[in-house]
């Protein structure tokens, strides 16, 4: 099992949390990045920075995931991507993504996209809260548990 973070949006917080459990666990984490990323030291962790452009850290997590493992990321066709290839998925907000949920969180995607391009929805998420990062460690925690022999 590996653990992969599309880094470029990650939050502090969920990046802190996975640099622990790395290093807990023994896993291997990447982060995925289009731009330089510090990270402490620890011969479990490490960043691949991927050249700028759109999509471009997710093609290579995409390429990269094997199934059983990890993928940290928000972006959703990203997410449904790694599912299908047997690979789980989980948000910054602890959802983990499913083959029985990736369709529906796609749709609605898709559905809230074409909604503020035409200016009827603005915004984005609430900050990540405590709950939103105990969700997370929670997920994070059971999915790791499945790799135990």
């Amino acid at each position: 099992m590996h653990i992969w973070v599309d880094a470029d949006a990650c939050p502090k917080a969920i990046k802190e949390i996975l640099y622990k459990a790395a290093n807990r666990t023994q896993l291997a984490l990447t982060l995925v990045a289009n731009h330089a990323l510090i990270t402490p030291p620890s011969p479990y962790i490490n960043c691949v920075q991927v050249a700028s452009g759109f999509d471009v850290a997710d093609d290579h997590i995409a390429q990269q995931a094997q199934p059983g493992d990890i993928v940290i990321t928000a972006d959703i066709p990203l997410a449904a991507d790694i599912v299908a290839r047997g690979a789980y998925g989980i948000n910054p907000r602890g959802e983990v993504y499913t083959k029985q949920n990736i369709q529906q969180r796609l749709t609605m995607r898709n559905f809230m996209e074409e909604m503020r391009s035409t200016g009827q929805a603005s915004g984005g998420p609430p900050p990540l809260d405590n709950r939103d990062k105990q969700s997370f460690a929670n997920s994070l925690d059971k999915l790791l548990a499945k790799a135990k022999p």
